[in-house]
């Protein structure tokens, strides 16, 4: 009875070169000295530019009235802070009111671009219709329309239809931007052609496709659709001015325009009300930042 050995395994195979040689793994190369500082150097000029008026609006707002503002050099920390200035807003305008009128507007912008920027960015993305080419043109030439150019007509339009002095005359002009179709546009085309496909072939309409597939993916895109469109009817100020008479219906940013205008010397109140106007911009970005961070162009879809 014989007994069989396992014979040794074959030896790979070696290419006519030879053996590749195995390079030991090389260290990064590290950032000269100099070049770190340098760098420090100016990220740290650039965030003192961008924050640098914010820090002094917020610094001037905290201080009391017995503090001088205008010391050489400026004392950026207020010796003794206080809230009085915000009590003062509050009580030289209905600054509730106002940011409750803010509040309607900028919602309302959300919303109407989210849903009509991503229909309009899906049609001109994924859908087959003649034209589709001259649509896409005409957002990209409406970027280049500036709002002075069309603010006269945009004003007859709204007193023809009897919207004069209402909120709805402020949303109406801003309710879907061609920046934000554009954005969803080239977020729906980095989708991959294949998930719909495969989604056509288990009987999905256009309305599933859209709603199930698209725009799960494109999540990133639609917060960065929402911060922009926050953020432009929350800071507008020229519109709402034009429009708008009643100061029932003003907005924040032209209801402090009164802080401006009547007590131009009390720049403690001034600053409390600015600080006011950008607090929810900042609570928003801080909200949604997770989202935001994913880019312009996200189309990618997570298996």
């Amino acid at each position: 009875m014989t007994t069989t050995t396992d014979s040794p395994a074959a030896p790979a195979p070696v290419s006519k070169s030879g053996p590749r040689p195995v390079r030991p793994h090389a260290p990064g190369r590290r950032t000269p000295a100099w070049r770190s500082v340098i760098r420090y150097l100016a990220l740290t000029l650039v965030l003192l530019v961008m924050i640098g008026p914010f820090l002094w609006q917020l610094s001037t707002s905290l201080k009391g009235a017995t503090e001088d503002i205008f010391t050489s050099p400026p004392q950026l920390l207020p010796q003794h802070p206080t809230l009085d200035n915000y009590k003062g807003v509050a009580e030289i305008i209905p600054v509730w009111d106002y940011i409750l009128n803010s509040l309607k507007v900028a919602v309302s912008n959300v919303l109407t671009n989210i849903v009509g920027a991503s229909m309009a960015g899906y049609a001109l993305a994924r859908l087959h219709f003649r034209g589709r080419g001259i649509a896409s043109l005409v957002f990209v030439a409406a970027l280049l329309v500036p709002m002075e150019a069309i603010m006269i007509a945009q004003f007859a339009t709204m007193r023809t239809l009897e919207l004069n002095d209402t909120l709805v005359s402020v949303v109406l002009p801003g309710c879907i931007g061609a920046m934000n179709v554009l954005l969803m546009r080239n977020a729906f085309r980095a989708i991959p052609y294949e998930i719909e496909e495969a989604a056509v072939v288990d009987g999905a309409n256009v309305w599933q496709r859209f709603t199930r597939i698209a725009l799960p993916a494109v999540k990133g895109t639609l917060a960065v659709v929402a911060i922009f469109s926050f953020m432009g009817a929350w800071d507008d100020f020229l519109w709402p001015l034009i429009v708008l008479s009643d100061s029932d219906n003003f907005t924040l940013t032209v209801g402090l325009n009164f802080l401006h205008g009547t007590f131009a010397n009390n720049q403690r109140v001034v600053a409390a009300g600015t600080v006011i106007a950008v607090a929810p911009l900042i609570v928003m970005f801080a909200c949604l930042q997770r989202f935001f961070f994913r880019g312009v162009g996200e189309g990618a879809v997570k298996g």
